[in-house]
């Protein structure tokens, strides 16, 4: 999982710590790369949210989204600690985007309180992957980032073998649902390990870092599920509300 560009993001981020001290990447307070009155300010998810793919509910009393009702996706379910939008977009971009990998050890940290209050039956995790000329681009992959941080706080083991994206798609920012679902259908296989059994008979939890529509989940899950996992979870930092695209 690790590159020689991780590892370069990585020292350079700790030289500059040692030159420059750390400053808030929303506020530019000084002290650390997201302070805690920033992390405060993102705006969480309450319990009023779709059962099946996580997306705040309109009606009230609803347990399902109307997209869920008519076409529920193959994943067993979403959940997401913050909505996509102020401070958290802005983290969000500067983890994936301008190379500030530290962000996700307090991003991850902030997953965990959410999700030790409500957590999913799974016994394994993985991070959905980039395709590997993305990943070779971008030196990292922010999913997995968070993923590893994450599961250490809550005690999870990563899922043996390997969640492939196997076709290189373009990028889901402005697609529409359906266009994001044909975008990203058959792009991920799952590679067990040498004579082992790999996820048959597991739970198998997703690590995300934004929720827009599911699709890219939904197309995990459909691989997973395959390969004989018994259920996946989706879990991610932020969800995009159901108008808003990545």
């Amino acid at each position: 999982m690790w590159s020689w560009r991780t590892l370069l993001h990585q020292a350079g981020h700790g030289l500059l710590n040692l030159v420059f001290p750390p400053h808030c990447v929303i506020c530019r307070s000084a002290g650390a790369w997201l302070c805690d009155a920033c992390l405060e300010r993102f705006p969480r998810l309450d319990q009023r949210v779709c059962r099946r793919c996580g997306s705040p509910l309109v009606v009230k009393n609803a347990s399902l989204c109307d997209s869920c009702t008519q076409d529920p996706p193959e994943i067993d379910g979403v959940r997401s600690a913050v909505l996509f939008e102020g401070g958290a977009r802005q983290a969000v971009h500067q983890l994936k985007y301008a190379g500030y990998t530290v962000l996700a050890t307090p991003l991850a940290q902030l997953m965990a309180q959410c999700w030790q209050a409500a957590p999913l039956p799974v016994d394994v995790w993985t991070a959905v992957p980039l395709h590997v000329a993305r990943q070779r681009e971008r030196g990292y992959n922010q999913s997995y980032l968070l993923g590893r941080e994450f599961a250490r706080l809550v005690g999870l083991l990563e899922m043996s073998g390997t969640l492939r994206r196997v076709r290189a798609t373009k990028a889901q920012v402005g697609l529409g649902a359906v266009e994001r679902r044909a975008n990203v259908a058959g792009a991920f296989a799952y590679e067990p390990p040498r004579g082992k059994q790999g996820v048959q008979g597991q739970r198998v939890l997703l690590i995300d870092d934004v929720c827009t529509t599911v699709a890219t989940l939904e197309a995990c899950a459909i691989a997973l599920k395959r390969a004989g996992a018994i259920s996946v979870w989706g879990f991610t930092l932020a969800r995009a509300a159901p108008a808003s695209d990545l």
